[in-house]
């Protein structure tokens, strides 16, 4: 029995990893994510500041700060059953949210990256 000790307790480390993992928002490429956003009722959201929003954003974005004491609020107030496309400056944020969006019982959420990419991939800026 102590054998297999080792071999249970690696299982579940594998399974409890295979559960997290199947939580977190896929990344998706600029091109990928221009598909997404063609679809109708997909809602894009941009995680980045006030600031970082305001110097500029994807066209139809809306603005929801990751940072903000307030984040989970400003998502319960969103349509779980909508698509979304998350980006942020780098991708970090946006995959952050995206999988608080999907433990909280969000059905479709993907992360398109950061801003600059997804701006020098031809998508439309304001």
């Amino acid at each position: 029995m102590k054998q297999l000790l080792p071999f249970f307790f690696a299982l579940m480390l594998a399974l409890t990893a295979a559960a997290a993992q199947a939580q977190t928002a896929p990344t998706v490429t600029p091109a990928q994510a221009q598909q997404q956003l063609a679809k109708p009722g997909v809602i894009l959201l941009d995680v980045r500041t006030p600031a970082e929003f305001a110097a500029g954003h994807l066209r139809g974005a809306r603005n929801v700060n990751f940072l903000s004491t307030d984040f989970a609020d400003q998502v319960a107030k969103l349509d779980p059953n909508a698509s979304y496309v998350l980006y942020c400056k780098s991708g970090n944020r946006a995959t952050q949210a995206g999988t608080l969006m999907l433990q909280n019982g969000f059905k479709t959420v993907v992360n398109a990256g950061g801003f600059e990419a997804l701006k020098a991939a031809g998508l439309a800026v304001e």
